[in-house]
């Protein structure tokens, strides 16, 4: 089968599931291609904003390494990463995903660079031009070869993930798990899209996720 043609296969699996429609103890968020090809192999779920959102978490304690964790797609193994390698007082945002046990599930895990970014890209809350230096994701499907232009992507169209929306992301940073050097971590402005770096032992916001295979 070709590489087209099993996309569509793939995506035809998927068929009736619209962006921020329940699924899997949570929302459908888009779909992720950890192989980077543009074929998808896994449905991503963002949880609910009353179980799975902290506002405030830090990446690390300290600003110092951790081993692993710098995958920018794998979320699970740079969640699997920190919770092997410290506590919640280490590692207070991994933590807080892994250990949540929401809709029935308890596999929810801290979303890697590019997850995190798909939670953007198709559930952005306000109307606010984006970040022109950020956005590019081969692991997105379709996968984006560029980054967003003032435009797109524009605020999503499900009317729960709207800026004052029963389940919307706050117009600020989140965390995601993927560590950028000893000392910083990556994250995601839901405002502005623009993605940057930050010492790992600020606080900023961290929303869960889970996978779903297709």
């Amino acid at each position: 089968m070709s590489g087209a043609l099993q996309a569509v296969f793939q995506n035809q699996r998927s068929f009736g599931l619209t962006i921020g429609t329940a699924l899997g103890g949570g929302f459908f968020a888009g779909q992720i291609s950890t192989a980077g090809n543009g074929i998808a192999d896994y449905n991503l779920i963002v949880a609910p904003v009353s179980s799975g959102e902290s506002s405030s978490k830090q990446w690390k304690n300290a600003a110092t390494a951790v081993p692993g964790a710098d995958s920018v797609i794998d979320g699970p193994q740079n969640t699997d990463d920190m919770v092997a390698h410290g506590n919640s007082t280490v590692y207070p945002a991994a933590h807080f995903c892994n250990d949540a046990s929401i809709g029935g599930f308890t596999d929810w895990y801290m979303p890697a660079k590019n997850e995190l970014e798909v939670c953007y890209y198709n559930l952005k809350p306000t109307t606010t031009s984006n970040n022109t230096s950020s956005g590019t994701n081969t692991n997105a499907v379709p996968s984006r070869g560029s980054n967003y232009t003032s435009g797109t992507p524009a605020q999503t169209s499900a009317a729960d993930f709207q800026s004052t929306g029963a389940e919307d992301f706050a117009a600020a940073n989140y965390w995601s798990s993927t560590e950028d050097s000893a000392t910083n971590a990556w994250k995601q402005n839901f405002g502005s899209g623009n993605q940057y770096n930050s010492g790992k032992n600020g606080s900023n916001r961290v929303r869960c996720v889970r996978r779903l295979a297709i």
